[in-house]
Formats: structure tokens, C-alpha cells, sequence
């Protein structure tokens, strides 16, 4: 679809298949790009996997970059836990990165707004402990990354246990924790 026919389909009220899909005109247009390039998929499942993708890759941007190795991780967390072929995988976790890398600030509280309506709370708490698995997959959890899980945390309605309990399993990589092992202060401007 072109630029023109974009425009034009929004302004008639979304395109056929954003109706299909069951997208309003006012959803982000992250959520869209993702559910056009998951096709073949349900709807609603196509809808899961953009906004779980796009969550992925926001936290692993908290940072402002995203290694190579979270880009990694998120693909496989998305063959893994969306089902999808590992080809359709590196689609999505391209076009989540990039929207996060245009849009980050402007839709990360819609998308997860949406992920919030569309999971249940064991898939809330799945999605928590794959945050922490993208964010500790280049060994170190940053403080800004640790606080953008915490943000989704709340976001998604998730109480302050559930995230400790989510964090714990990957202490050994929160930077927070590193630098008082080794004697120093934390960086509290990360």
C-alpha cells in the first residue's frame, strides 16, 4: 500500500485489512506495520505477537541501542514463544526496532496499553521474564533497561512482587548489582 493509499485508507476509517484485523483508525501505527507483515495469522494473534515484538524491543532500546545479540534474542523469543518461522521472526523484530527507534516515546504506553488487553496475567508475567532474558542477553541489564521493565511492569497493571520475582532470576546480570560487587557506587544517571 502506498503512502496516498495510507492516507486515504485512515481517512476513510482504516484500510480493509486493518478492519479485518480488527485495528480502529486510532490504533498506533506500529501495531499496524507489524499485524500487515504477520498476514496469515489470526487477527488477534497477528495483534499478540506485533505488540508483544514491539514491547521486546522497546525495553531493549531503554538504552538507546540495540545490540546485536538482543536483536537475537528477541527474534528467538519470538519464534519461541509466537510460534512464527524464524525467516517471518526477523521481519517483526525488524520492524519493532525500527518503530521503537521513530516512535519509542510517543506509543510505548498505547502498545503496551493494547498488549494489556490482549493477555492474560500468566502471559503478562511471560512477557516480563523475556524482557529480562532480551535485556541480560548481552550480560548486563542496565539501570535504564532494569527501570523500562519496571515502567511495563506497572503499564501492564503487574504488582511490585510479580517484578521482583521476574528480576530475580536474572540478578547476576543487573548492572546495579555488578557495581556494588565490585565496590562501587552505582551509576544512578544510567
Amino acid at each position: 500500500m502506498s503512502l496516498l493509499e495510507s492516507l486515504y485508507a485512515t481517512l476513510r476509517g482504516g484500510s480493509p485489512r486493518m478492519r479485518e484485523a480488527g485495528l480502529k483508525p486510532d490504533e498506533t501505527e506500529t501495531v499496524r506495520k507489524i499485524v500487515e507483515a504477520l498476514d496469515e495469522l489470526p487477527a488477534e494473534k497477528a495483534r499478540y505477537i506485533a505488540t508483544f515484538a514491539y514491547i521486546l524491543g522497546r525495553v531493549a532500546n531503554a538504552d538507546l541501542e540495540i545490540s546485536k545479540r538482543e536483536t537475537a534474542a528477541m527474534e528467538r523469543i519470538v519464534v519461541e514463544r509466537g510460534g512464527l518461522p524464524p525467516e517471518q521472526a526477523v521481519v517483526v523484530v525488524q520492524i519493532a526496532k525500527t518503530q521503537n527507534k521513530l516512535f519509542g516515546g510517543t506509543e510505548d504506553f498505547l502498545v503496551t496499553r493494547e498488549f494489556n488487553e490482549l493477555a492474560d496475567r500468566t502471559q503478562k508475567l511471560a512477557l516480563l521474564d523475556c524482557l529480562y532474558a532480551v535485556s541480560a542477553s548481552d550480560e548486563t541489564v542496565s539501570t535504564l533497561e532494569d527501570n523500562e521493565i519496571g515502567k511495563v511492569a506497572s503499564e501492564l497493571n503487574l504488582d511490585r512482587g510479580d517484578l521482583v520475582r521476574a528480576r530475580e532470576s536474572y540478578r547476576e546480570y543487573l548492572a546495579v548489582l555488578k557495581e556494588l560487587d565490585r565496590g562501587a557506587p552505582p551509576d544512578i544517571a544510567e
